[in-house]
């Protein structure tokens, strides 16, 4: 019925903006580190990896279990009702891809998570952490993620809205404030590659001081 329909939506809405986080600054903080000789380069980049997700890889698995023929019930929540779409079509191998890939990804995932934070750290401290700090943290990070994995879905789903929640709260006025930077960059971009050049970034092309910038966080 029509009230079920926008409960499904719902969900698809808010698991379809965890897989791809756009607009929530998560992402940000890996881009930021990354060697490039232009930033437009690796926005370009940050913006295919959003469509790659959503238009590619949710695509896919959507289409691979409305096709299954594999009716979603509570018991079949999550990775289960995947495993069990595939399994329908390619036997006892869908089960192992399926176990095979959530492996890998909660694995890359853990280590992207931590890398965020290792940066933010650094960010916020002025100089790398002592390693005893670190220590601390990642045994607490790994007991986190040990209660993660074992907590009930329905509670890391309601964890992940209200942290993905404000994150966007604070995340999508920053979007703002620094949108004409972004697009001052992004044109400054395009008439460099109209040129027929490889794009270099100056700050003072788009009008911003370069003394006031910060040049030990940037990597150009």
């Amino acid at each position: 019925d029509a009230q079920e329909s926008r409960g499904l939506g719902d969900v698809y809405k808010r698991q379809g903006l965890y897989a791809n986080e756009a607009g929530i600054g998560s992402a940000p903080n890996a881009a930021a580190n990354a060697k490039s000789s232009h930033p437009a380069k690796i926005g370009l980049v940050q913006m295919l990896s959003v469509f790659i997700v959503t238009f590619g890889i949710c695509t896919a698995t959507s289409l691979m279990t409305i096709s299954s023929g594999i009716e979603a019930t509570p018991e079949l929540a999550g990775a289960p009702y995947v495993q069990e779409a595939l399994y329908n079509t390619f036997g006892s191998f869908g089960h192992i891809f399926i176990t095979a890939a959530l492996v890998f990804f909660a694995f890359t995932t853990v280590l992207g998570n931590l890398y965020y934070v290792d940066s933010n750290l650094t960010y916020l401290k002025g100089s790398k952490p002592s390693q005893g700090f670190m220590t601390i943290y990642r045994i607490i990070a790994s007991i986190v993620v040990f209660v993660g994995a074992s907590a009930k879905m329905s509670m890391i789903w309601n964890l992940s809205d209200l942290f993905m929640g404000i994150m966007a709260i604070v995340n999508v006025p920053v979007i703002l404030i620094l949108g004409k930077q972004a697009i001052d960059c992004l044109n400054d971009y395009r008439e460099q590659i109209k040129a027929g050049k490889d794009p270099v970034f100056r700050a003072a092309d788009i009008g911003i001081d370069p003394n006031k910038v910060d040049l030990s966080l940037i990597h150009i």
